[in-house]
């Protein structure tokens, strides 16, 4: 078993500014392949308590190019997972066993970039949706024990929920 602890924590307002010192690292390696850097994920939605990782939506034009910038990617700490599960994502994993930053890419077009993007537009516009999440993530952190499986599992009925109604809300 890994010794990785899942723990949620309160809010913290120097995940934006963590975030903006990646993307500008990002950027510089991958360059104009990529169209968009974006915060995703809980950490992204002010208020919202979250494990403390950074989660980073990029956005590219090719999936082939953004392959050939793995060395790069590497360079600045990032291990690369290719698609870990999700067809057609790029994923990348900072902070070692105690993450800080998750890198998810997706060539323009995929769903999963409007998934991601209308969950989080979705948690801040419903602060009391965002609320339910926040304490669902702490109950989860607790019951899992330090297991990212359970930890995932207890979280999933809420997120395919609410992803359900977040995708119907930023859609019109």
């Amino acid at each position: 078993m890994s010794n990785r602890v899942i723990e949620v924590v309160n809010h913290d307002p120097n995940w934006k500014e963590a975030f903006d010192t990646e993307k500008v690292l990002l950027t510089k390696v991958i360059g104009c392949n990529a169209v968009k850097i974006e915060h995703i994920g809980s950490t992204a939605v002010v208020g919202l308590s979250a494990k403390p990782v950074i989660d980073i939506l990029i956005e590219v034009t090719n999936l082939k190019a953004l392959d050939t910038a793995n060395k790069k990617i590497e360079g600045l700490g990032y291990i690369i997972k290719g698609e870990n599960g999700i067809s057609g994502r790029r994923y990348f994993q900072k902070g070692g066993n105690q993450r800080s930053h998750h890198v998810h890419a997706f060539q323009t077009n995929d769903l999963n970039l409007l998934r991601h993007r209308a969950f989080k537009e979705y948690l801040i516009a419903h602060p009391s949706v965002a609320s339910e999440y926040g304490k669902l993530k702490q109950e989860a952190a607790f019951e899992s024990e330090n297991n990212i499986n359970l930890y995932m599992t207890l979280k999933n009925d809420f997120i395919q929920k609410h992803e359900k109604f977040a995708l119907e809300w930023f859609c019109n």
